[in-house]
């Protein structure tokens, strides 16, 4: 837009100073107008730049639209560069230094910047703690994991492995002495969340920085010498000694279940004891846990690891236990899932698992599906681990006894009286018939969740592709089957596939916002992945046995996740049923984080012009810094007249019926030259044909004046408005804002501020077509978020109507049109005239959908007057009888008002 007006510059000096005209002091004053000019787009620029920043955020402040802290921090950045580029612009505006208004902008940005530095201070830790030392109460210094596995040992009295943690400090210790910090933020300005490769290539090389970084020598001999110490009390020697070192980051096992994103080096002997740990840091920056962090709002520089080493546990079997059913409410037994072997199997859902349901009162077994079971994991020589048939003869034998079965549940309810809610916990059965809790952690429960919907059809006759299983998610889903074979797969699922694989994997988490549905040929309801479902609400289906040999790829499909069913086609009887997928940012912490920062800068308090809190120290934000500077920015140039001769034009006041207080600035050409003298200017003197044809919209007929707009009851603002327009001749500081237009024989630059509602009209017309466009954009309103919504969704769609490129961000509207003949720019431009008066308090209008498409249809049909034909928002108070259409009224080729 600036380089647009900027080509046209010529032609307007030599309009205000003229060809002959060659003195120095015309060539000075020449200069000193176009630095002022220049000025005045810089800021009318950064002035549309911020307000998109701040209608995005209040966006995101909704909480219903995904970000993380790359968002915050960038859009916080870019916020204070255009407040300090509005400040720079208005100084060179006026001419002189605002020492106030730098302070101003500088100590907003402080607080920006500090609320984005704010972290959480720890204090200097112990590198190393036994478990006999840690309870829950440590979770700062030994992450989830650890703290939780501490107090089932210490407080609740339970068996767990023997261990120690290395703790969070040593791994900040670690990160701050390598230098590691400034490389991954440096890494991480590469990442696009929306683009899978950077993150997987900005991944890749955090972990190797990790991988490469050299270890402090304190913490390298601390860790073996807390190693030494647990193969005595195991009573082996260090070097014999086997541990599992379990990742344990600040946050895991919390109500945000983190479910297998972090990694865990199980069968590790000393001499790779160091590598492991490194691995496992490093784990914090694989691709799947930046993007879980992501997805769920967690704020990555607050991240710090915790590692559990534990003696390795050579499990004949292992599972998962949950305290009560997930998702069915009313089924409050304990679910028992078991395999043979290590519990990877199981959490990962390689294999399908024994599954059991136990009775709370008496333990009784209730229900008992044994699975078959045809490999499991085990620790191989040399610190491996392997995948083995299991014997012929256990492959269907249930993996826990009916007594073990009873201990494992007796378990489960201490550890939910002691926690006070529903645990997931994971579980060994050692060589000698011990059973151990290996974690425990809240229960990720669907709230209100039950049963098949009221009202759910009976589907008959449609094909079935698959059905039985274990529900993990319940819900509905539909669209192409998409095979996943390999990891690499997940990096091309496209938006809205259905999710087929032959088993469940935590890895999926990366596409649960694009999936309609997950389903598994092997899986349980109780493994990480089952977790991760419930946590993004993906209608998942596992355990099915045959999905990946029934359904093709590509196959349009319809997941039933409430009776296990999978369906061939669209099944549209099903989708009523289809729950809307949002991710719910609000009190995450990322989520804060925003609203902090958000404080400096989107809310608006400097409204009223002629308030003395409308200076500088009044301002407590960018937004009011930027309407502030805004304001002024036009009496600064009201003083153009006084740099040109007496004949280049004055600030004049528009006396025309338009229910708004205009002046005008005229940078020549724009007023005709036998125009009367005066301050006041006649819609029949205008001579700028951008402007005259605006007018010829924007003057308020005789149909306008005498039509009563419909005022929705309780719209005290629509009210005013009607006042407004039926007394138009009266004091012109109407809700004390002026509007504004800056001139010239073909450029238009039009402000319009009407109470809460703000428009910015700017646009070239001349003989040229390449050069012509008009850009619109318009915000704000009395009403409700919803109801300016709905308004901003209605222009958008009568903008698109007119021709014009739209963007719709809240209640923020921008339309763009470009490179079209005079005669259709002079058109426009005159349709813009009439929607300007046309929109004008039709937020309180906007009860309801449907509104949306009736305000777009009655202007698009011609009918410029809110009246008994145009009922928006249904029966309104004051609409009167209704009336025909009126057509539409094509303006003449001037650009004049036909009336």
């Amino acid at each position: 837009m600036p380089s647009e007006i900027l080509e046209n510059l010529k032609w307007l000096f030599q309009r205000l100073f003229g060809t002959a005209r060659t003195s120095s002091h015309d060539l000075a004053l020449q200069e000193q107008f176009r630095k002022k000019y220049m000025h005045f787009q810089e800021l009318l620029e950064s002035n549309a730049e911020l307000l998109k920043i701040v209608s995005d955020m209040e966006i995101k402040l909704q909480g219903s639209q995904l970000f993380g802290m790359s968002y915050v921090r960038s859009q916080a950045t870019r916020a204070v560069f255009h407040a300090l580029r509005l400040a720079a612009s208005f100084e060179g505006l006026s001419g002189k230094s605002n020492p106030n208004l730098r302070a101003k902008v500088e100590e907003l940005q402080e607080r920006i910047k500090a609320e984005l530095e704010s972290r959480k201070e720890t204090q200097a830790q112990a590198h190393i703690l036994e478990y006999s030392e840690v309870t829950r109460d440590m979770v700062d210094a030994v992450g989830g994991k650890s703290a939780n596995l501490g107090e089932v040992r210490n407080r609740v009295g339970l068996p767990v492995p023997r261990g120690f943690a290395i703790t969070t400090s040593a791994f900040r210790d670690y990160f701050e002495q390598a230098g590691l910090w400034d490389e991954i933020k440096r890494i991480k300005l590469s990442i696009i969340p929306e683009a899978p490769n950077s993150l997987e290539e900005a991944s890749e090389e955090i972990q190797a920085a990790i991988l490469k970084a050299p270890m402090p020598a304190d913490l390298e001999r601390e860790i073996f010498e807390a190693q030494a110490r647990l193969a005595r009390e195991c009573g082996q020697e260090p070097d014999a000694l086997r541990v599992a070192l379990r990742s344990s980051a600040l946050g895991e096992d919390s109500e945000l279940s983190f479910a297998g994103q972090y990694l865990s080096v199980l069968n590790v002997p000393r001499p790779r004891l160091l590598a492991n740990y490194r691995y496992v840091l490093a784990s914090l920056y694989t691709p799947r846990a930046i993007s879980y962090r992501l997805l769920k709002g967690i704020v990555d520089e607050d991240m710090a690891m915790s590692v559990a080493c534990l003696e390795m546990i050579d499990s004949v079997a292992s599972g998962v236990m949950y305290t009560r059913h997930p998702f069915h409410a009313e089924d409050d037994r304990i679910l028992i899932n078991a395999v043979w072997g290590l519990g990877p199997y199981a959490v990962d859902g390689v294999i399908t698992p024994d599954s059991l349901s136990v009775a709370r009162e008496g333990l009784a077994i209730e229900d008992a599906r044994v699975a078959e079971k045809p490999v499991r994991l085990v620790c191989a020589p040399g610190g491996t681990l392997e995948e083995e048939p299991v014997p012929q003869d256990q492959q269907a034998r249930p993996c826990l006894s009916e007594e073990q079965v009873r201990v494992l549940a007796g378990y489960a309810l201490r550890l939910e009286k002691h926690y006070g809610v529903a645990q997931d916990i994971e579980w060994a059965l050692t060589p000698d018939g011990e059973l151990l809790v290996l974690q425990s952690r809240p229960l990720g429960l669907v709230p209100g969740a039950q049963g098949v919907p009221a009202g759910m059809p009976v589907i008959e006759g449609r094909e079935i592709l698959a059905q039985g299983g274990e529900v993990a998610q319940p819900g509905v889903g539909s669209g192409p089957a998409f095979l996943v074979a390999s990891d690499d797969d997940l990096s091309t699922f496209p938006e809205g596939g259905v999710l087929v694989a032959a088993h469940s994997s935590p890895k999926f988490m990366v596409v649960m916002q694009k999936a309609q549905a997950i389903l598994a040929d092997s899986g349980s309801i109780t493994g990480h992945m089952a977790s991760l479902t419930r946590e993004f609400g993906v209608p998942t289906i596992l355990g099915l046995g045959s999905a990946t040999r029934n359904i093709g790829h590509g196959r349009t499909v319809t997941v039933d996740a409430y009776t296990g069913k999978v369906y061939a086609g669209v099944v549209d009887e099903l989708l009523a049923f289809k729950a809307e997928k949002t991710t719910l940012m609000t009190g995450t912490p990322v989520y804060e984080v925003l609203s902090r920062v958000a404080r400096h800068i989107v809310p608006l308090r400097l409204t009223d012009p002629k308030s003395p809190d409308f200076r500088v120290h009044g301002c407590t934000s960018l937004h009011d810094v930027m309407r502030l500077l805004h304001e002024r920015s036009y009496g600064e140039m009201f003083t153009i007249s006084d740099m040109a001769s007496g004949e280049t034009g004055v600030a004049l006041r528009l006396r025309a019926q338009t229910g708004l207080d205009l002046y005008v600035i005229d940078l020549g050409g724009g007023v005709e030259p036998g125009a009367p003298q005066g301050r006041d200017l006649r819609p029949e003197d205008v001579s700028s044909r951008p402007f005259s044809a605006l007018l010829g919209g924007l003057v308020l007929d005789q149909a306008q004046l005498t039509t009563p707009r419909p005022v929705q009851v309780g719209g005290l603002l629509s009210v005013m408005g009607q006042q407004m327009i039926n007394n138009p001749s009266a004091d012109g500081q109407r809700f004390g804002d002026r509007s504004y237009a800056i001139i010239s024989d073909k450029y238009l630059n039009f402000s319009s501020r009407v109470g809460y509602h703000y428009g910015v009209l700017d646009c070239y017309c001349g003989r040229t077509e390449s050069k012509n466009y008009i850009t619109f954009s318009f915000k704000g309103g009395a009403a409700d978020d919803l109801k300016r919504a709905r308004r901003a969704r209605a222009i958008g769609l009568i903008l698109e109507g007119l021709g014009f490129s739209v963007d719709v961000l809240g209640d923020r509207v921008v339309g763009r049109l470009h490179k079209r003949g005079t005669e259709e720019t002079l058109e426009k431009l005159w349709l813009m005239g009439k929607l300007l008066q046309f929109t004008r308090q039709t937020d309180m209008l906007m009860v309801d959908e449907k509104s949306v498409r009736a305000m777009a249809d009655c202007f698009l049909s011609g009918r410029y007057v809110l009246d008994g034909s145009c009922p928006l928002g249904g029966p309104a108070d004051g609409a009167g009888e209704p009336a025909e259409a009126r057509p539409a009224e094509p303006p003449p080729a001037s650009g004049q008002s036909p009336h």
